[in-house]
């Protein structure tokens, strides 16, 4: 009770954290409510309402298909939140899950698994995402799991580093001592005291999966026509930028608003739950 006090405490007195806070509460409130309702359906083509301007009826305009901008985005939410959230949630499991084995195993088994976090690292989601839809055509599933391989190595990163700061502690060295088990220690012990660390990581990946995904669509390696996707609505308005360059702004303002909010909210969390730079201030 007084950890959730002291935690409602600074975060009241955190900008970054309320104002993050506040730009994700709105994507997730518009993806929440993208999923039972839009204005128009989001891939039906009305072409005689091509490139209209934003008004009463459509408040954010027509594409060049006439489908409604705003019901594009609100679809596009949850596509991009969705694909976040199974990357992001993937990653973090195996690669907390492998830094665990690497950190309390130690020597050449620890060599080992890092080096195959690294060789993981060295491929980026774009890379993963190419080779994976030349074997198996692009999809937003390819889209999930290329994001997902790359985050493994971080959160491996993460965890192995702190499981081997945490296993110095004498409250590790009791458990061990009294006789429990290396995974009793591994989640009993030592996961509860470096949640922090991995939260936080968390959240600043989320905002690099959100910006893959867009990436992934805009070059046709996400989610697929006619489904819509803030990359690919980004795609399909380049060629009219010229003659409605509003077709560009509101997906990109989409997708800036997300990053910005999950980016915000992190460095928020970082400056709270990090002791040097809680007593710093």
């Amino acid at each position: 009770m007084r950890l959730s006090h002291g935690f409602s405490r600074q975060a009241r007195r955190s900008t970054s954290f309320i104002v993050g806070g506040i730009l994700i509460l709105i994507v997730l409130g518009v993806t929440i409510v993208g999923l039972f309702y839009t204005p128009y359906d989001p891939i039906k083509m009305q072409i005689s309402e091509r490139l209209a301007s934003p008004g009463l009826r459509h408040l954010l305009g027509t594409d060049p298909y006439g489908r409604d901008v705003l019901s594009r985005i609100m679809q596009g939410a949850r596509n991009s939140v969705l694909v976040a959230l199974m990357a992001v949630g993937g990653g973090m499991l195996v690669g907390i899950l492998c830094g665990l084995a690497a950190g309390f195993s130690g020597g050449m088994r620890d060599e080992a698994m890092m080096r195959v976090m690294d060789i993981l690292y060295a491929f980026p989601a774009v890379l993963s995402a190419i080779l994976f839809s030349s074997i198996f055509g692009p999809s937003l599933l390819n889209c999930m799991i290329a994001i997902g391989i790359y985050n493994i190595p971080i959160f491996a990163r993460v965890t192995r580093g702190s499981v081997l700061a945490a296993r110095e502690e004498e409250y590790v060295a009791a458990a061990v001592a009294i006789g429990r088990s290396r995974s009793a220690v591994a989640w009993r012990h030592v996961m509860p005291n470096i949640l922090s660390p991995l939260i936080i990581q968390g959240t600043l990946q989320f905002a690099g999966a959100i910006l893959a995904e867009a990436g992934l669509s805009y070059l046709g390696l996400g989610t697929q026509p006619p489904y819509p996707s803030w990359g690919g609505m980004l795609r399909d308005a380049q060629t009219f930028m010229g003659l409605d360059p509003l077709l560009a702004i509101f997906p990109g303002i989409a997708i800036a608003i997300t990053v910005l909010g999950f980016n915000l909210a992190g460095d928020g969390l970082r400056d709270m739950l990090d002791p040097r730079i809680r007593d710093a201030r």
